[in-house]
């Protein structure tokens, strides 16, 4: 199976990781021989991480207390997520592991994803396996946790365990059958009679479970368990969906497996997870992997029978456009009418919900639809239990369900998502709309219904229903692509509620569709331009070795004594009061001068931890020359926050040299790009506010590049300085720029910069182009700070290196024109307005 773009991406990305800690094992590996005290402390994992990927890493460690890589690989449904874990598998053992045998503990949520993962992996003519058996040599041993293997199947082979997530809580019946002495595994333990083996391999892995005491007359006995054997192999883990992973039993009970590498692959991976790559929704579908635009057809019926003829409908239509399609190609699709229902329980059939019996009746019945062509997938019943649904001579056109089909289940062949459950329902298409996204053979069909996707409502409330598919798309990791949903036939709702809908240029700006640029600082290299990276950029550049912190020793510490204090509070005897102060106890502080407390103290200024050490240790270096060691443990909080204010500093004129450096040597440029990733304005804008923004006589706003601008997105100095701009003749429009949305500015600190607005001035030979562009920041007084010195600062070089050249293939349509980034404060911003405004003529 050949490999997409972005599949190859994420290899490339995870070999390269490998390499690096294949290295920092092996320093590790060193000091452990030479000494573990100081081995125990060494982070490897992390000191690869940081090297290859970024300074941000979550440490793991597995039951025997070892250092354990543990990363996501972020893959959005439909991405591929079970072909990369087996190309993963083989670049782990081969890179990392230096073998092409072992035991591999493959986990996964749901009974469903298992059923067709291990059916595949199975399958010798799946690529799946195929890729598993070049890994092995052809000796790979696809196992369940009920059979047995032994020894030499490890050294010799590939196995591969398949594991349900509910089988590694620690506290279910079905895993604790997994630590039991089962005896099937005693080529994996010591015999019964050798003690001293026992005890031996139980100081090696003194996790493990065992009989007895280790002063009784037999000592210990290891449980020849399941469980035990996991222990001492040390396997590989990979974890389906590993978002599902993160309760604290689950991922205590995976990391007491004691596993040498934990491979996570989620569309929508944990907050603290370290994650390696992360694939688009953009990317899968540039890759034609997905079916895009989704048209969503919310009816205003209130009986359900109607949606599901209007479905019906357009699978017939979709299935004639099929036909036509294996005429041209030789390819064969069967859309299919996914249709969820209220109840699907035998004895759950009430006249006030729409069973899934109901539907299939009707659909026979009334519809004249072969009972073949109809499937009910549920708990109890399980119609497309064992069936190819891609073959063609597989009749099923309509699976009714509840909430079976929620994961794990992708036919392409599904086109139509029919919701028949009370309108005040949502969280249904939540849970089900990915199971109709997968493209057939993850390739683009050019004919264009069959290359996007539909779902039918009734009687929903159309913000709530886009609202609640974005989110679906979000949780199967494509949150990027939810611009992507149309409303067809949409329920008029005038009167419950503001619908989203798209705002589109003023008919007199209409000319400036698409041919709206703005600069940005762009990183050069080989003709090609990417946004600046901090950490990559900057962060990664600067040269610790230059920060200086001498000024530290002038600090001026106090001599107070520190006392630890425990107060001990009690219930009292006033109703009103209830708890109060029962006594007092104050100790000597216990504070010590620790200088790895230090470094840890300011790790989110100097990211590496090996270099805030030795920064830390020089600190306190600097202190003693001048203090007694009593009173630097004294002042111990007051040193952090003033190392920090240094540092701060320190960190910025170096991150600020870095960047001027880049300016200089034209790695990085301050220009106008169009097909090379540069800022167009957006042509349409998304609202949801029925207030709009008028002037203070009531009068509708002329000038905005929109027809309709939401008052609730302006505090009261930028709706000040907006209805002002409005009122300017020299100027042609404005554009309310939206922060961490719209056209930003990266200098040299992590954070972009949103400007608030973006206005031009008339051009004075053809009035209906614009001149000079103008970038505007507004700040209230209060806001006056370091931050806002900064802005102005990254606003100077933009106005400095913006002037300094034509721009460059823009050039024939803007030949004259000037761009000016200002910062406009409370105490000056009309001023500063009608400045900018009288300069426009000269």
């Amino acid at each position: 199976m050949e490999l997409k773009e972005f599949q190859k991406k994420v290899l490339t990305t995870l070999n390269e990781y490998l390499k690096a800690l294949s290295k920092h094992k092996l320093k590790y590996l060193e000091y452990l021989e030479k000494d573990p005290d100081i081995a125990k402390d060494i982070d490897f994992p992390k000191k690869a991480w940081i090297e290859s990927i970024n300074p941000f890493y979550h440490s793991h460690k597995n039951g025997l207390n070892e250092p354990l890589p543990d990363i996501y690989l972020k893959v959005p449904t439909g991405g591929g997520k079970t072909l990369l874990a087996c190309h993963s598998i083989d670049s782990i053992n081969k890179i990392y592991s230096n073998t092409s045998t072992g035991l591999i503990l493959w986990i996964v949520p749901t009974s469903q994803i298992y059923k067709q993962t291990i059916t595949h992996l199975k399958n010798r003519e799946h690529p799946y396996r195929q890729i598993l058996d070049m890994s092995s040599g052809g000796k790979t041993l696809i196992i369940e946790k009920k059979d047995k293997f032994h020894a030499h199947d490890i050294n010799e082979k590939l196995v591969v365990l398949m594991l349900m997530l509910q089988s590694s809580n620690r506290e279910s019946k079905e895993t604790l059958k997994m630590f039991q002495d089962t005896g099937g595994f005693t080529d994996f333990f010591p015999k019964e009679d050798q003690y001293k083996e026992h005890e031996k391999l139980l100081n090696i892995f003194p996790n493990i479970d065992y009989f007895g005491e280790k002063d009784l007359i037999f000592g210990r006995q290891i449980k020849t368990s399941l469980g035990n054997v996991l222990r001492i192999i040390k396997p590989i883990v990979i974890i389906d969906e590993g978002h599902r992973a993160y309760s604290d039993k689950a991922r205590d009970t995976i990391c007491n497996f004691n596993p040498k590498f934990i491979l996570e692959l989620s569309a929508t991976p944990p907050k603290n997870s370290n994650k390696l790559v992360e694939i688009t929704g953009k990317e899968l579908n540039q890759e034609e992997m997905i079916k895009l635009d989704i048209h969503l057809i919310n009816k205003s019926s209130v009986d359900w029978k109607d949606t599901m003829l209007c479905s019906l409908s357009k699978r017939k239509f979709l299935e004639k456009k099929a036909k036509e399609y294996k005429e041209k190609t030789g390819e064969y699709i069967r859309p299919i009418n996914l249709i969820q229902a209220e109840r699907t329980g035998k004895d759950q059939r009430e006249s006030q919900f729409i069973h899934a019996e109901d539907v299939k009746e009707f659909l026979i019945k009334q519809c004249n639809i072969k009972e073949e062509e109809i499937a009910i997938k549920s708990s109890e019943k399980d119609d497309i239990e064992g069936i190819n649904l891609f073959s063609k001579n597989c009749q099923i056109r309509y699976i009714i369900t509840k909430q079976a089909l929620q994961e794990g289940w992708d036919c392409s062949f599904a086109y139509i998502l029919t919701i028949l459950t009370n309108p005040r329902s949502l969280t249904s298409i939540t849970q089900l709309v990915g199971r109709i996204l997968r493209q057939p053979n993850a390739r683009k069909t050019k004919f264009p219904e069959l290359d996007e996707c539909y779902v039918f409502t009734f009687q929903k409330s159309a913000s709530e229903l886009v609202k609640n598919i974005k989110t679906g798309l979000e949780s199967e990791g494509l949150g990027d692509i939810t611009g992507r949903i149309s409303l067809d036939d949409e329920f008029d709702e005038s009167n419950k509620g503001i619908v989203e809908r798209d705002i589109f240029y003023r008919e007199k700006f209409k000319h400036f569709e698409g041919r709206i640029y703005l600069p940005k600082f762009f990183i050069q290299k080989n003709n090609s331009f990417r946004d600046v990276n901090f950490e990559i950029d900057i962060q990664n550049k600067i040269d610790w070795a230059q920060i200086d912190i001498t000024s530290i020793k002038d600090l001026s510490l106090s001599n107070l004594k520190l006392k630890d204090q425990e107060l001990i509070l009690s219930i009292t005897n006033d109703s009103k009061q209830l708890i109060a102060e029962k006594d007092r106890i104050q100790r000597e502080s216990a504070l010590k001068l620790d200088e790895t407390f230090l470094a840890k103290q300011i790790a989110d200024i100097v990211p590496n931890p090996w270099i805030a050490f030795d920064i830390s240790v020089k600190c306190i270096e600097l202190l003693k020359k001048e203090h007694e060691s009593k009173d630097i443990i004294t002042n111990f909080v007051f040193i952090i926050e003033e190392l920090k204010k240094i540092l701060g500093i320190e960190k910025e004129k170096l991150s600020y040299n870095i960047f001027l450096s880049m300016l200089k040597s034209k790695t990085l440029c301050f220009c106008l790009l169009t097909d090379k990733g540069g800022y167009v304005l957006p042509s349409r804008i998304k609202i949801k506010s029925s207030v709009k923004l008028v002037r203070k006589d009531n009068s509708d706003l002329e000038l905005t590049l929109f027809d309709f601008i939401p008052e609730e997105d302006f505090n009261d100095l930028e709706k000040e300085v907006a209805i002002y701009l409005d009122e300017q003749e020299k100027l042609l429009w404005w554009y309310r720029n939206i922060s961490r949305q719209d056209y930003h500015i990266h200098g040299w600190r992590k954070n972009k910069i949103y400007p608030d607005f973006i206005a031009t001035s008339v051009n004075n030979e053809n009035k209906n182009e614009y001149g000079n562009i103008y970038v505007l920041e507004t700040k209230g007084l209060h806001l006056k700070n370091e931050d806002t010195q900064y802005k102005q600062n990254v606003f100077e070089l933009c106005n400095k290196y913006g002037n300094l050249k034509p721009w460059g293939e823009l050039k024939e349509m803007f030949p004259e024109k000037k761009f000016s980034f200002q910062i406009i404060y409370e105490d000056e911003w009309k001023n500063k307005i009608n400045k900018i405004v009288n300069e426009i003529d000269k």
